[in-house]
């Protein structure tokens, strides 16, 4: 029988009434292990927990957040292989990838670690005389946390760390998708010596368990990464009950391919940007943007690049590309292949479910890197988010098009452009409507010590990650003393 893993609630792991089966879709007839499905009952007590638990970790010390922090960092980096398994195994990510998630987490939460020790503030004098002005930040108290299933440590990774280490308490909800990662992380996190409460994990369903954290009155603030549409909703609530609220709500990247760039290297990019990781990432390019001269060489040389991805178990060492997700994820991105063919869009490569490249005959959620020739901006596949391995491009005449259009987006979270041009990387960086932009990269990829967000409807409120973390997870005081 599975293993059953229990959520963690005031430093006591707390079983369920039932447990949902965590299932590999490299392998469908892999149950990794059942996962609690928390109920609103267990978000209360969580959040009790955590309230109880912030005056003392608020005001302790800061080298023990430090230690603890650290602590969590290490074990991560030092379990890199098996933790990287694991996440490879649940959720689709290729080996590789998925270790290098992995090493992320443990680089997040060393980094916290530090910041802790770099908490500051303002002294300055009153414009009137005698009087001491100090400006200080302090933490909210309790943060809810609802992660998606496309970066099941990484993203709770940069959520928890910057919480924690500016003495805020946690009630943590994965996606129900990849509770293995999630709890694996809680595991660690219980054990690196923080008081009981400080930190819970609840897993379960959105629409109980996330539904539960938005509306509890001792919640302070919600960080949630994950659909547009849930987000909007997050948000209203938040704004009527007076919570802190920060959305990471996807994207529908471009990547611009000026006549200038180097074909090669623009083709190789654009194949990482669109394809790896399955192309379920919020940064991933879905728009390719390519000026009349280089458009047919360019297409051309990206169905080579295709053809050589092989796609297959997330676990093999020569495999590219792992599966989607899960089956609704697969059948939605199917939809979207459907939908841009009736639309007049060219397939140009892909388009199908496909099986393992290794003839192992297991049964998993695979599919084949798509891509559409002669699309047009107004079309679905180029307004919409698919989230999956699928790219259409967009033939424009010149730079100045290849701009409007990829700023013509309801999302604004990141974007490319490969150019030899410096003019025109310089323009395309202060023109962009795009919270993060790269010039000769891959659309996908940020450093864990610096900003991640968006603009428009990718994005809303402060910034994750790096050290502009703090201005959500912490609020500003000014206090005056007269001397």
């Amino acid at each position: 029988m599975p293993h059953h893993y229990d959520n963690l609630i005031n430093g006591q792991w707390t079983p369920a009434a039932r447990y949902l089966a965590n299932t590999n879709p490299s392998d469908v007839d892999d149950v990794i292990a059942e996962y609690a499905m928390g109920t609103a009952d267990d978000v209360q007590a969580a959040v009790a927990a955590a309230a109880a638990a912030f005056p003392a970790w608020s005001h302790s010390g800061i080298q023990a957040r430090h230690d603890a922090l650290l602590k969590i960092g290490n074990e991560i980096l030092a379990r890199k292989a098996e933790l990287g398994d694991l996440l490879a195994r649940e959720e689709g990510k290729t080996l590789a990838e998925a270790m290098g998630e992995v090493g992320r987490a443990g680089q997040i939460f060393q980094f916290f670690a530090g910041e802790c020790l770099r908490i500051s503030g303002e002294t300055m004098p009153s414009v009137r005389p005698g009087i001491g002005v100090e400006i200080s930040r302090e933490p909210l108290g309790v943060v809810g946390m609802i992660t998606p299933w496309n970066f099941p440590i990484a993203i709770p990774a940069w959520k928890i760390a910057p919480a924690l280490a500016f003495g805020n308490c946690v009630v943590f909800k994965p996606a129900d998708l990849v509770p293995g990662s999630a709890w694996a992380l809680a595991d660690i996190i219980h054990r690196s010596g923080i008081p009981a409460g400080v930190f819970n994990l609840v897993m379960g369903s959105g629409r109980v368990v996330g539904e539960a954290l938005v509306q509890h009155p001792d919640v302070a603030a919600i960080s949630f990464t994950g659909s547009a549409g849930v987000g909007r909703s997050i948000a209203t609530a938040c704004a009527a009950s007076g919570k802190k609220v920060q959305l990471e709500m996807g994207g529908k990247n471009p990547q611009l391919v000026l006549d200038d760039a180097d074909l090669a290297q623009a083709v190789e990019l654009s194949a990482q940007s669109c394809f790896y990781s399955t192309g379920q990432r919020c940064t991933a390019s879905s728009r390719l943007i390519v000026t009349d001269q280089i458009y047919p060489a360019f297409v051309a040389a990206l169905r080579t690049r295709m053809a050589r991805m092989r796609v297959g178990d997330a676990r093999a060492t020569d495999t590219d590309i792992g599966p989607v997700v899960s089956q609704a994820q697969l059948e939605q991105d199917l939809h979207y292949v459907d939908i841009a063919k009736a639309e007049g869009a060219v397939l140009a490569s892909g388009g199908a479910r496909t099986l393992c490249h290794t003839g192992s005959g297991k049964q998993g959620f695979f599919m084949q890197p798509t891509l559409f020739a002669e699309s047009t901006a107004e079309m679905r596949i180029n307004r919409e988010e698919v989230f999956g391995p699928v790219a259409s491009v967009i033939r424009v005449r010149d730079y100045e098009e290849a701009l409007h259009l990829a700023n013509d987006s309801e999302f604004g979270l990141s974007a490319g452009i490969a150019t030899s041009s410096l003019k025109y990387a310089h323009h395309f960086k202060r023109h962009s409507q795009a919270g993060m932009v790269m010039v000769n990269l891959p659309t996908a990829g940020v450093d864990y010590h610096v900003a991640f967000g968006g603009r428009k409807g990718s994005s809303y409120g402060p910034r994750e990650q790096g050290r502009y973390a703090q201005e959500f997870y912490t609020t500003v005081k000014t206090a005056y003393t007269l001397a």
